[in-house]
């Protein structure tokens, strides 16, 4: 395997966790910034009120984007036996 392969393979990888993590990370981001313009606006300053929404959220987005996620490896997993496959 050659030094362009590796580095093809490596930032694949990289691309795969990007777009696997994203969206379940902006979407407890988005959650955790209204929820703190709502206790600013409402002067609410209860530390616990941000993690059960959050958790929640994420645990949806979780589940919304599971068939993306295991349609996105397999992609991946596919494109990495075909270059096994292929090797000399």
């Amino acid at each position: 395997m050659e030094e362009a392969q590796i580095l093809d393979v490596a930032r694949d990888g990289i691309y795969t966790m990007i777009l696997m993590a994203a969206p379940i990370l902006l979407s407890g981001l988005v959650v955790g910034l209204v929820i703190s313009l709502f206790q600013t606006l409402t002067q609410i300053q209860e530390m616990t009120l941000v993690f059960v929404p959050k958790i929640l959220v994420v645990f949806l987005a979780t589940l919304v984007l599971l068939p993306f996620m295991i349609r996105t490896l397999t992609d991946m997993m596919t494109r990495l036996m075909d270059m096994a496959v292929s090797l000399p």
